[in-house]
């Protein structure tokens, strides 16, 4: 087994859901096969498209997860698909580069400079320090001089800081730490903001009371994915889980016929639309949309 960085991009050519499977070329098989039983980072490319006018992309690694397998694509001769596992979004997007310092020794050159050759290639093996590395600065809340060097931040469990001796895969696989990275994700790309309602509601130690929602649920492998989330008020939240709201493909609001009272019904957005983060990457994917209508909404 070894680690690896897998480069996906915004509208990719492959058929690509980083939440749960990854599409790639035989070109890329051994490296991936690598890989299985073991954990990966995603990296987003400057450009998301081929387009010279499309919306540039992070450039940044912006999620770990875990591949499980690796099969043929018995539709399309020569390409493959990785099934992933335990994905997790990071909090804060990591630059493949910081001042002088490469997060991915195999994109520097000698001269300091970096390898267009290596950058080139869309799987690459890294060393678990490199690993560990990312995944640490991702979740750091200060940096500190060249390559993030870690401030005592690190985000822990709950809300205590854990030390930077406390092993990462541990960390990364434990239910609370997903929990507080994803509902963390969340309310930043809602601003705060029931999305179904519009409420912003602060308590008086001034934090938000907007709580983190999965869309397909994490115990039918519901991904800690931003594409997977919402921010909903408690009422809407509990409701949502239970299937008697729901979403269209649309971001539309379905209420389950006969089974939603008018109180609630008031308090939904007057265009029944759902309230979307700004960033398009942050949106909710339709196949997790779909997922919940089909298994969990009682409409």
């Amino acid at each position: 087994m070894t680690k690896a960085v897998l480069t996906t991009k915004g509208d990719s050519i492959y058929d690509d859901l980083p939440e749960l499977r990854y599409h790639f070329p035989r070109t890329y098989l051994r490296t991936v096969e690598a890989a299985v039983g073991d954990w990966i980072i995603y990296y987003e490319p400057r450009r998301p498209s081929t387009d010279l006018s499309s919306r540039g992309g992070r450039q940044s690694y912006f999620a770990t997860a875990r591949v499980v397998a690796v099969r043929e694509d018995t539709l399309a001769a020569g390409s493959y698909y990785a099934d992933i596992a335990d994905y997790l979004e990071f909090p804060r997007a990591v630059p493949f580069k910081e001042g002088n310092h490469f997060y991915e020794s195999g994109l520097q050159r000698d001269d300091g400079g970096t390898s267009k050759g290596a950058f080139g290639r869309s799987a690459r093996r890294i060393s678990d320090a490199e690993y560990d590395t990312i995944v640490k600065a991702a979740f750091v809340r200060d940096s500190i001089g060249e390559g993030a060097r870690l401030a005592e931040g690190i985000m822990g469990l709950g809300e205590e800081p854990a030390t930077i001796d406390r092993p990462i895969i541990e960390r990364v696989t434990n239910r609370p730490f997903r929990d507080a990275a994803f509902s963390s994700a969340i309310k930043d790309a809602y601003q705060n903001t029931c999305s179904f309602t519009g409420l912003k509601i602060i308590n008086g130690g001034g934090r938000s009371e907007v709580q983190a929602a999965h869309i397909r649920p994490v115990a039918d492998r519901g991904p800690d994915s931003v594409r997977n989330g919402l921010a909903l008020c408690s009422t809407v939240h509990w409701m949502f889980d239970r299937g008697l709201l729901s979403l269209g493909d649309d971001y539309t609001i379905l209420t389950a016929t006969d089974k939603v009272p008018d109180m609630i019904q008031r308090l939904v957005n007057p265009d029944r639309k759902l309230r979307l983060p700004e960033q398009p990457e942050f949106r909710p994917h339709q196949q997790f949309l779909q997922f919940h209508r089909q298994f969990v909404f009682k409409g």
